[in-house]
């Protein structure tokens, strides 16, 4: 696995890995970390490792403004980027690492079998993806969330506009973490682009819906919402899994959750086909 540096749209670094099997012209496989992840979170190494053992290509990737640093992959040290962060940032930061691929590994990989995979929020931005750029040809969500305005539109809008952030905590870390209101007003004005419901009923290409069914999360009923919308889908549900399906940070490979297992398995069988 190697790693490396692209600079974003706005100027900020985005650092991601690259994993390559043996094989030339294999599918490649890139991979959304969800809010408050990170690439280097739990068990992506350990997932990127076992989709490159059964012949797929891996990139997974920080978000350009994510909280992390090119010095601190792992710790939320720029928590002003953190707040400055929004979707429209996020996929802009994807078609940047899409953009990379096509221009750097036409060699190397089949880029007639790109593929996109997120967890949670990163799921939603594959989404919207997905839907609108012709080289993904297929699409796995990990308990993603099937609607963003619903997680912003609350009672609380006047109090985050009158203060200009709100904070959410990070209970790993230890951590508030500022969420600057143009968060919301970028949403508004792009409201169209970033609906996961109008992207997912364009989304043409085949598609697996991965949730646990005890994700306290991301309710497994937003799995359900998107298995009605986009038209070749298929959806498993894990029983006894969490919204990480039981994964935690750190992780051993000495002890990887059952769970965590079947949603390699499945997704790995899913592009395979």
């Amino acid at each position: 696995m190697q790693s490396y540096q692209l600079e974003s749209k706005r100027g900020k670094s985005i650092l991601f890995d690259l994993n390559l099997t043996q094989q030339t012209n294999a599918p490649l496989v890139i991979f959304c970390h969800g809010f408050k992840g990170f690439k280097d979170w739990g068990a992506f190494n350990y997932i990127s490792q076992q989709f490159v053992s059964k012949g797929l290509n891996f990139l997974k990737f920080n978000f350009s403004h994510n909280g992390t640093t090119l010095t601190h992959p792992t710790d939320f040290v720029d928590l002003e980027s953190f707040g400055k962060n929004n979707f429209s940032i996020e996929l802009e930061d994807l078609e940047s690492i899409i953009d990379w691929v096509k221009q750097h590994l036409k060699a190397k990989v089949n880029l007639h079998q790109l593929y996109l995979m997120g967890h949670s929020r990163g799921g939603g931005i594959s989404i919207l993806m997905a839907s609108k750029n012709p080289f993904i040809k297929k699409l796995v969500s990990w308990a993603s969330v099937s609607n963003f305005e619903k997680r912003l539109i609350n009672n609380k809008l006047s109090i985050w506009k009158k203060r200009g952030v709100a904070f959410v905590f990070n209970s790993r870390t230890n951590q508030q973490m500022p969420l600057y209101y143009q968060f919301y007003e970028d949403f508004i004005k792009n409201k169209e682009t970033l609906s996961i419901p109008n992207a997912s009923k364009k989304l043409l290409i085949p598609t697996l819906i991965i949730h646990g069914l005890e994700d306290s999360t991301v309710d497994f009923s937003e799995a359900k919402e998107l298995k009605s919308w986009i038209k070749k889908s298929e959806m498993i549900e894990i029983k006894n899994a969490d919204h990480v399906f039981n994964a935690k940070h750190p992780f051993s490979d000495l002890s990887v959750p059952k769970e965590l297992k079947t949603a390699i398995d499945e997704s790995i069988s899913f592009f395979k086909r």
